[in-house]
């Protein structure tokens, strides 16, 4: 009984550790807000993302684990938990973004975006990130990353 005692703990006290990482890791501001309104565009293209050839094997994985997660009927913390049940889906997809961003670049991101220049303007805030102003891609010229 007291090792079914501890193992309820330990997987508690995990969960709990997951979750303060994830709020820790959150993008600042309404962003989440912005990723649930982007949830559509984000969807198709993290789905775009994960089978480019032209996205490093890595972070391919890392997407299609991503899209494995969002697709199962359960999460870290449930949906119908107000604020936080969706919450926790869109630090998730800002996480992985911002890695796969770091490993492929803004233009092949850019490349993929399904949605308006508002939306990817959005997600530059959302996921940090950078755009090459050596190649005239600053945030006031994402129009021209297309």
């Amino acid at each position: 009984m007291t090792l079914i005692l501890s193992i309820l703990v330990s997987l508690a006290l995990t969960y709990l550790a997951l979750l303060a990482a994830l709020l820790l890791a959150r993008p600042k501001g309404n962003l989440v807000g912005e990723a649930l309104r982007l949830l559509p565009d984000l969807l198709r293209l993290l789905r775009r993302l994960a089978v480019d050839a032209d996205v490093p094997r890595p972070a391919r994985v890392r997407l299609s684990l991503l899209l494995a997660y969002l697709a199962i009927p359960f999460d870290l913390v449930p949906d119908f938990v107000p604020v936080l049940g969706y919450a926790d889906d869109a630090i998730l997809v800002s996480l992985v973004l911002r890695s796969v961003v770091r490993r492929a670049g803004a233009p092949l991101v850019r490349r993929h975006w399904p949605g308006t220049d508002d939306g990817f303007a959005a997600l530059v805030r959302l996921t940090g990130m950078q755009l090459d102003s050596a190649q005239g891609h600053g945030p006031g010229r994402l129009a021209g990353i297309r």
